[in-house]
Order: structure tokens, then sequence, then C-alpha cells
């Protein structure tokens, strides 16, 4: 019993200074980082009382960093201190829906890891659902689906809601705008492009876009360390995101039938 008592005391010592070592190694920016993902984690557990400390923890840090090393442009300034609001008013907010509430905290986790990472970030692996998704608004446009276009556009916009800011990050200014300004076309045109031919080729465009802007970003490998809050950002959004475009496109259907009785 003494001899395994010495073993654990003896590996104690070992460890400790390996620990303190690493602590003193991790980088302010690498703790916000890490902050950013504890409140996902905590939001997506309905833990949102926790979350917010959380949130509350990281805004004196930033603060304290953005100040001291002023390694922030004013643009990722703006950016974080936006998605940081919202992140803060979505685990604040009690009536606000579960599926918002985890959307609202994700954006903010992928402006943090867009501002950390020094390879592939997060929000480029949202490539596959986001290009998935408008294939089937595609789909839809040219089958005439009404219904399956609209539901399907909802929720592409709302992946897109979510993964935007991050973007904004990594993606030069000229092409976001070029992208927001297509985007935008699809969204306020919707009738057009279900029955015009010309106005549907804006789907094609669109999409080669998407698929330049997400091929530029993803040359590098990601960080294995980072593959287990990859897979469950993803999943958390691509299993909500139907519903919530569903849910969207028939609110809007029944304030429609209300306004026309």
């Amino acid at each position: 019993m003494k001899s395994k008592l010495l073993i654990v005391i003896i590996m104690c010592f070992l460890l400790f200074p390996y620990t303190v070592f690493s602590a003193k190694e991790t980088s302010p920016i690498d703790q916000l980082n890490y902050l950013s993902d504890e409140a996902l984690q905590l939001t997506k557990s309905h833990r949102y009382e926790d979350a917010k400390i959380i949130l509350d923890t990281f805004s004196d840090k930033f603060s304290n960093v953005s100040v001291k090393d002023q390694s922030f442009t004013m643009d990722e300034l703006r950016i974080v201190t936006i998605a940081h609001n919202e992140a803060v008013e979505a685990t604040s907010n009690a009536s606000m829906d579960p599926d918002e509430r985890i959307n609202r905290v994700t954006k903010f986790r992928l402006v943090i890891d867009a501002i950390s990472s020094t390879k592939q970030p997060l929000w480029t692996e949202m490539k596959e659902p986001m290009l998935t998704v408008f294939s089937q608004v595609k789909a839809a446009a040219l089958n005439g689906e009404r219904e399956v276009f609209h539901e399907k556009l909802n929720s592409f916009l709302a992946l897109y809601e979510v993964v935007y800011p991050s973007m904004k990050i990594d993606v030069s200014s000229e092409r976001i705008q070029k992208l927001d300004t297509r985007i935008n076309f699809v969204d306020q045109y919707r009738v057009e492009i279900l029955t015009d031919n010309d106005a549907r080729q804006e789907l094609l465009v669109l999409e080669t876009e998407l698929q330049t802007i997400f091929d530029g970003l993803t040359e590098d490998e990601a960080d294995p360390s980072l593959w287990w809050v990859i897979i469950s950002t993803g999943s958390i959004i691509i299993l909500t995101l139907s519903y919530v475009g569903w849910r969207k496109y028939r609110g809007e259907h029944e304030k429609s039938k209300n306004r026309s009785r």
C-alpha cells in the first residue's frame, strides 16, 4: 500500500512541472479559443447560466488581450464584439428557441477559431453541408418544387448566417461583398428564380462562388486536436437547420394566409 502511495506521489511531482509549463505555454488567444468552445459545449447541454459566466470571463480576457497586444484589426474587433453580444443574449434570453441559442453561440465559436487558427479554420468544415443544402435548393428550383425550394433556401440562409462572420475574417472584403450580393439576390427574387430560366442561372454562379471560396481555404490539414470540435459543431448545425428552415417557411406561409383573409 505504501509503495503504491509513493508511486502516486512521485507521478504527481513528475507531472506538476509539465502542467505548469503547459499552462505558461498556452497563449492568450488559445485561452480565448478554449473559452469559446467551453461556452458552446455548455450551451449545447442547456447550461445557459454557466455558459454566460464563461462568456463574461471571455470578455474580460479579450479586453486585456486586445489592449495589451493590439493583435486584432478593427474589423476583427467589431466582428468579435457583435458575435459575443449575440452569444450573451442567447445564454441570457430564456424565451429564445434552444436551436437559435446554439446557432448563435456556434457563430461566436467559429469567429474566435477563425481569429486564432493558423491552419484550416473550423468554418471551412461547413463546406459539405452548405453545398449539399444548396444543391437541394437548386434541384427544387429546377423541378418547380415551390415549398421544398423555400424550405431548403431558408435552411441554407440559416447556415450561411452562422458561418458568415467567421468567413469575413478569412476572406477578402471584395469577395465577401460579391458573395453577399448574390445571396441577397437569390433570397429577394425567389419567385423569379422559380419561374425564370435567366434568374435561375444566378444559382449556378453562386454555387461556383461558394466552391471557390471554400477551396481556397481548405488546402491545409486541420489540427487533429480540433476534429472532435469540428464534428460536434457540424452535426449540431446540420441536424437543426432543416427544422429551423422548415419552421421559418411555415411561419411565413401562415402569415401570408392570415393577410389574405
